[in-house]
């Protein structure tokens, strides 16, 4: 069985390392250093299973690439968790506004970040197939 695939977009090289550990076993990582890098690679026609994306980055921040993501119908089937370092209190309304799946700070607890991972493919498995649909073979 194909792993999932997940793009992860930050500009700290010690956290997309962490990542890549972390969920390389379970999970196609790829990784972007800021949203530019993750914005090219999702234009060549890639379509990752789930984003994980920082917000503050430089060339093209988080939120910008976020609402990028949010108001693309070819994009708008992809769970976004946000992890970053930015703990105020209008992140998670902002979240809500850009479609975001979940949010969680730095630093983070890697099996949090796991569950969430899971719970957001999950819920994106269920909308695809509603329920009373079926699939033929």
């Amino acid at each position: 069985m194909k792993k999932p695939s997940i793009l992860v977009i930050d500009d700290s090289k010690p956290i997309l390392c962490l990542l890549k550990v972390i969920l390389g076993k379970r999970f196609n990582v790829i990784a972007a250093d800021d949203g530019f890098s993750a914005m090219s690679w999702l234009m060549e026609g890639n379509h990752p299973d789930l984003i994980i994306s920082d917000l503050q980055m430089p060339k093209i921040d988080g939120i910008e690439l976020l609402s990028y993501l949010s108001n693309s119908r070819y994009y708008d089937d992809i769970p976004i968790i946000v992890l970053s370092g930015v703990n105020e209190d209008d992140i998670p309304k902002l979240c809500a506004n850009l479609k975001i799946s979940d949010y969680i700070t730095k630093p983070f607890d890697p099996s949090d970040l796991l569950e969430k991972i899971n719970n957001a493919l999950t819920q994106k498995r269920e909308n695809q197939f509603p329920k009373g649909s079926f699939l033929l073979s």
